[in-house]
């Protein structure tokens, strides 16, 4: 029964469950990705056992120039991995004691392999939301030129896909910018918050020998070493969080493609988009796919699917170190690859897409959409209630549609068949320009409130 088990599996796994386990069990496959963080890490940890007298100054140098060899043949493609040797860690530091002998066994005094992947790892998600963070401030910028750009051309704002109230092309592009604000400073609370070191809780319990975790952790980079050793070797949070900011931006980066690829259509026309970041058919020679926007309006099925995956796999796990932790980094990777390439490719995009100003405009104008402006005007000019305003306006928009125009083309008898205390200065507000103008609140499409907004960005993001 158990051979016939066995050849299941096929050839992959001829050799019997030593195969199956060394399988299951390595992690080198994937975790290479932290070779940089590994060896930055012994390189601190060697230091600082010298300084303290736990080994002699010139092992420290000798460890310090092997593992700078290691990490030159790992840069340079010539390191050869090991599956045998599970992972990162037990890669390097066979390599190093073959190239410095004796001394490569006394780098892991003081430590465990348990808190020197938390430390890695750890590193390792720091230094993404470092990335993401400048990844998202550059599309900040292309967001800000195109807003700069058209911060006074009309086009229609919308609820539930329904043309609503007139609102400006730069204030549109603004709304994104204070979305991918706040995304930055989800990445930079919780780069805050992972910024203390797990080296030096050891397996779990910390350390007899002297070491000075303060010192290890200021060359590494942290505010500090985390204060309790089952927490550091146990805890991912910091993976979850950036996990779950990543997540939130990812939806942000989504909604915005959705509409680029709604506003490229040929019944939007909204904007052009560059041939850089569009495809053709392959039947249909009129065809310019967005095909770009909707892999970035994919990416957020990747990105959400490594967080709950995540979550599913710490959920269970009592303290403190369980091999289940092995499957915390892979869904990371994953999702930091599939954010930095969204975050790329929606930067070029608008960097490239062109608006078209003449289809926003026309559509601007239509659906009624200053038939709020009649409302407020019908409030302030002739103390009207809000609500008896909101009725007349209805009747004008259903005499409206009935005719076939806009509300600015019904002629002002029109008007007053409506409320006899319509004037003539109701024109005045039904143009989209006039619209766009008088929404002077902070926060408000006026062009004037929007370059404002440009202006704090742009002194925000130098």
């Amino acid at each position: 029964m158990t051979d016939n088990a066995n050849s299941m599996w096929g050839g992959r796994f001829a050799a019997g469950p030593d195969a199956i386990m060394e399988a299951i069990n390595a992690s080198i496959g994937f975790d290479r990705r932290l070779a940089g963080q590994d060896i930055e890490g012994s390189r601190a940890h060697a230091a600082m056992l010298a300084a303290t007298g736990i080994i002699k100054p010139s092992d420290a140098e000798t460890i310090r120039e092997g593992l700078l060899t290691v990490l030159s043949e790992i840069e340079t493609g010539t390191f050869q991995f090991s599956t045998a040797l599970e992972d990162i860690h037990m890669n390097v530091e066979a390599r190093l004691k073959d190239l410095i002998g004796e001394p490569a066994g006394r780098l892991h005094t003081g430590r465990s392999r348990n808190d020197q992947v938390a430390l890695d790892f750890r590193m390792w998600v720091r230094d993404q939301c470092d990335g993401a963070i400048m990844g998202i401030e550059a599309l900040q910028k292309a967001l800000l030129s195109q807003a700069e750009a058209g911060a006074d051309w009309v086009m229609p704002g919308f609820t539930h896909l329904q043309t609503a109230q007139p609102v400006t092309w730069g204030h549109h592009m603004m709304a994104y910018v204070e979305m991918l604000g706040r995304d930055a400073s989800r990445f930079s609370d919780a780069r805050a918050r992972m910024n203390e070191s797990p080296l030096g809780a050891a397996a779990l319990a910390g350390t007899s020998f002297p070491i000075d975790r303060e010192m290890t952790a200021k060359a590494l980079g942290f505010d500090r070493p985390a204060a309790n050793s089952l927490d550091a070797v146990a805890d991912r949070d910091f993976a979850l969080e950036y996990l779950s900011a990543s997540t939130i931006c990812a939806m942000h980066l989504s909604r915005f493609a959705e509409e680029l690829v709604i506003w490229s259509s040929a019944q939007f026309s909204f904007v052009v988009m560059s041939d850089r970041f569009s495809t053709g058919s392959s039947i249909m020679p009129q065809k310019k796919n967005p095909d770009a926007a909707e892999l970035v309006r994919a990416k957020i099925g990747r990105i959400l699917g490594a967080t709950v995956g995540l979550f599913t796999v710490m959920k269970g796990l009592p303290l403190t170190y369980s091999k289940d932790m092995q499957e915390d980094k892979e869904q990371v990777f994953d999702a930091a690859d599939s954010l930095m390439l969204a975050l790329a490719a929606m930067e070029g995009m608008v960097r490239d897409m062109r608006a078209n100003e003449g289809p926003l405009r026309i559509a601007a104008a239509s659906g009624f959409s200053t038939a709020t402006d009649l409302a407020d005007w019908l409030v302030r000019e002739a103390g009207l209630p809000f609500r008896d305003a909101h009725h007349v306006t209805g009747r004008l928009v259903a005499m409206a549609e009935k005719q076939g125009c806009d509300l600015p083309d019904l002629t002002l008898d029109q008007m007053k068949s409506a409320h006899d205390a319509i004037t003539e200065g109701v024109f005045d507000v039904l143009g989209v320009d006039n619209s766009v103008r008088s929404r002077t609140s902070y926060g408000g499409t006026a062009p004037d409130q929007v370059r404002a907004q440009i202006k704090r960005w742009k002194e925000r993001l130098v």
